[in-house]
Parts: structure tokens; C-alpha cells; sequence
């Protein structure tokens, strides 16, 4: 095939993409539907499996729904505030010229995943709001780029860079004060975040990744470009009363300034003490992450009139966090309650050895994650069973924590939860990139399970 042909049909790795175009066409229903089907599978499942009575089954999803609503507005509230400052005049204006730091699409893609990656290990709400705002401002400026592909790809480094990230959940969890620290102990992040099997890993799976974004490249007449009028208009904001007397003291005090800044430096006081008492990776539990975030916007919208605008215009894209997670959290109190999980997990545990546990936790961790996407609360139902097999039959136990954070976040890939905000700003369906990230999950899959069972050798 010549050069000229293959640019018509489009490189080999696109060819090989739209294979699951088919799936994200014709089968793959609304987010919220997931949540339904996912609910009726796991009914069904603990009633067979675990010989619980229907009854009991749905006392256990009505329990579990009440037990995420705390989880449920932190998730939101989280997606809300990273989202005002990612569309922020401020960070736009950045990232509007740091697009125009690229002129082709191959340095666009690159200029994507690396920043993409940089953004997740500070937050991983901030990166998944942030990577689409970039790659609408480099698809107004670069032509050429296959907008679905560079959403999906953007996507794909938040959920990976929380495999190396400091505030990645459970590395975060296991390195302080945790429910199993009188079994394994406190295992600092040098041991599970940063030890060397786990750099090997995360390097090698972040560079293809990488490659494959840059190389997957449709034909010309295959390319779907970002269309402004596809991206949610924002609300006008009000236009606030200057400081000073003019106005009525209403208008004045929507449009103080100084009532922002007055509650902007208490908020930035008390983030500097909390990192000069506990130091920086102590101190981002998520509740700490979201008061950065929300006290930033404070700067960043210099008045309270236009604070409020920004929230109300952003607060849409919560929208499917906060009705699906309490669905979820239905389904993960059917698992933990049945004994549906345990038992999943035993299989995989009773089955494996000291070099083969890393793979079948990861297989475990993928498989759970779909109906328990929480890795906190995943690792509630999955860890402690986890940590005995690890115990048992000798395996590494920071390869079986890294092992499950990767499956855990792999199959965020084809679990839809997390993605909904980041298509919200863009304008877009799930079905748009859902063959995109499925691509890219087959080719996770391939290489994760390849190296955890070559890694122990090694390490």
C-alpha cells in the first residue's frame, strides 16, 4: 500500500480503532443506564451466587445508596470547583497560549498527553475538567486533529497519572493512619506511589499510550473537528456595581471585591498552615483538595455576583455524578453485603501464586471496578481479602496495592461515570468516544497484564 493510500484510509492503528465503532454506535446506551443494568446483574448475581433472598438483596441496595451520599456530594462539589477554575478567564487565557506553543497535530496530541499527565498527578477532577479545555483551544487553532480521539486520549491520562500520582487514593490511604495498618503497617508512598517496579510500569504504559494517540490518525474525510457551537454556552454574567458608593448596598456588596478577597486570604492562610503542619503529600486528602480549588475561585472570580454565575453555569456538569454514585453505591452495598465481591476475589486469589497474585488482583480490581467505581470504596470490599492472599503465599505487597490501583483505574475506560463531565464541556455523547476509549482499554489490558506477570521476576 502506497503513502498517498494509507493517508486515504488512514493510518493502521485507526483502522484498527474503528473496529469498536460498531459497540459505541449501535450498543452502548446513556450513562444512567449502565447504572440500571449494572444494578439487575448484581441482584440477580448475589441472589444465585451467594443464596441471599431478593428481599435481602434489596434491603442491601437501599442501605448502600444512603451510604455514599457524603462520597456523593464530595465527588460532585469536587467536579464543580476543579470545572469553574479550569474555565476560568485566567486559566483559559494559559491555555489558549500554551496551544499556540504547536503547530502540527502530531506536537498537538503530544502537547495533550503530557500536560494531561502533570494535570492528573495534581488532581485528577482538575485534569479531567482542564485536558478538554485544552484540546478545544488547540483543535480552534491546529486543523487536522480528530476531536473524539483527543477527548478519549485526554481522558486516558487522568486515569492513568492517578497510578504515579501523591494523591491517588489509596496510596494516599495506606500512607497514613489506615483500617489494615496493624497487619501491613504504614506503607509511605516511597513503597507503593514511587517504588521502581512501579516507575517501570507506569513509564512504559504512559509512553505507548502516548505513541498510539500520536499515531492513530483517520483519513481526511474521516476527521471530525471541534465545532464551537457543539460546547455549552455560558450564562452571561452579571455585570457587578463598581467598588465605591455608586449603587444601591445591595449592588455594592454583590460586587465587593474586597469580601472576595478578605475570604480568599483566610482560605489561602489556612492552606499554607495546613501544608507547613502536615506537609504537602499529608495534606491532600480530597477534602484539602477541593477547598484549593474552591478558595482559588476566589481570586479568579473577584466578585461574588460573578463567583455564584460561574458556579450555577458549571454546577450542570454534576449532574451525572450526583444521580449515578448513589445508583453505585447500591450496587457496591449489594457486593460487600451479599458476599458477591468475596467471593470474586477469592477465585482470583485462590488461583494464583506469589508471582501470579499482581495479575489476578489486577483482573479482580478491573472486574469490581466496573460496579464499584470508587477506588475508595472499592478497596473497602477488595483490600483486606487482597492483603491476606499477599500475606500468605509471600507475594509483593506494594506490586499486589499497585496492581490494584491499575486494574481499578483501567476499566474507568469503559465504565462511563467519570467521563461525563469532561463531555459535558465539550458538547459531546458518550457514544462519540466510547469506541475511542475502548481502543485504548484493549491495548491497557494487553500490556498491564504482560508486565505484572513479568515484574515479579525482576523486582
Amino acid at each position: 500500500m502506497s503513502l498517498m493510500d494509507m493517508d486515504n484510509a488512514g493510518s493502521p492503528l485507526w483502522r484498527l480503532s474503528k473496529k469498536f465503532d460498531f459497540a459505541a454506535e449501535r450498543i452502548i446506551p446513556d450513562p444512567l443506564v449502565f447504572c440500571m443494568i449494572f444494578t439487575v446483574i448484581i441482584f440477580v448475581a448475589g441472589v444465585l451466587a451467594t443464596g441471599n433472598a431478593p428481599l435481602a438483596m434489596a434491603q442491601f441496595w437501599y442501605d448502600g445508596i444512603w451510604s455514599q451520599a457524603a462520597f456523593a456530594f464530595q465527588m460532585a462539589f469536587m467536579v464543580v470547583c476543579c470545572a469553574v477554575t479550569a474555565r476560568s478567564e485566567q486559566v483559559s487565557r494559559g491555555l489558549d497560549r500554551l496551544a499556540r506553543a504547536v503547530a502540527r497535530p502530531a506536537t498537538a496530541v503530544l502537547l495533550l498527553m503530557v500536560f494531561g499527565y502533570l494535570a492528573s498527578f495534581l488532581n485528577w477532577a482538575f485534569a479531567l475538567i482542564v485536558t478538554p479545555v485544552l484540546a478545544m483551544a488547540l483543535s480552534q487553532r491546529i486543523r487536522g486533529l480528530h476531536f473524539p480521539m483527543l477527548i478519549a486520549a485526554g481522558y486516558s491520562t487522568m486515569i492513568l497519572g492517578q497510578c504515579l500520582s501523591p494523591t491517588g487514593t489509596i496510596y494516599a490511604l495506606l500512607a497514613g493512619d489506615h483500617p489494615l495498618a496493624e497487619k501491613i503497617g504504614v506503607m509511605p508512598q516511597t513503597m507503593t506511589t514511587y517504588n521502581p517496579a512501579n516507575i517501570v510500569l507506569w513509564v512504559l504504559l504512559a509512553g505507548l499510550t502516548t505513541l498510539v494517540a500520536m499515531r492513530t490518525r483517520p483519513s481526511g474525510d474521516e476527521i471530525v473537528e471541534f465545532r464551537q457551537e457543539r460546547a455549552p454556552v455560558a450564562e452571561p454574567e452579571p455585570e457587578p456595581e463598581p467598588d465605591g458608593f455608586a449603587g444601591s448596598i445591595a449592588d455594592r456588596l454583590n460586587g465587593s471585591r474586597a469580601l472576595m478577597w478578605a475570604i480568599g486570604l483566610l482560605g489561602a492562610v489556612m492552606i499554607a498552615f495546613t501544608v507547613a503542619r502536615n506537609g504537602l503529600f499529608a495534606s491532600l486528602s480530597l477534602s484539602f483538595v477541593i477547598f484549593v480549588f474552591l478558595i482559588a475561585n476566589f481570586f479568579l472570580y473577584n466578585t461574588p455576583a460573578r463567583f455564584i454565575a460561574a458556579y450555577r453555569d458549571n454546577l450542570k456538569l454534576a449532574t451525572d455524578v450526583m444521580i449515578q454514585f448513589p445508583f453505585y453505591g447500591g450496587i457496591a452495598g449489594m457486593m460487600a453485603k451479599s458476599g458477591l465481591a468475596t467471593v470474586i476475589v477469592g477465585f482470583f486469589t485462590s488461583i494464583s501464586t506469589a508471582n501470579t497474585l499482581p495479575f489476578f488482583t489486577y483482573l479482580s480490581s478491573s472486574l469490581v471496578n466496573l460496579f464499584i467505581p470508587s477506588q475508595g470504596g472499592q478497596w473497602i470490599v477488595q483490600g483486606e481479602i487482597t492483603v491476606d492472599a499477599a500475606l500468605q503465599i509471600g507475594a509483593s505487597l506494594p506490586l499486589i496495592v499497585n496492581a490494584f490501583v491499575y486494574g481499578d483505574q483501567a476499566t474507568n475506560l469503559l465504565q462511563p461515570l467519570y467521563v461525563i463531565p469532561a463531555l459535558a464541556v465539550v458538547g459531546m455523547r458518550l457514544r462519540d468516544v466510547w469506541g475511542y476509549m475502548a481502543f485504548l482499554w484493549c491495548i491497557w489490558f494487553a500490556v498491564t497484564s504482560v508486565l505484572l506477570l513479568a515484574i515479579p521476576v525482576f523486582f
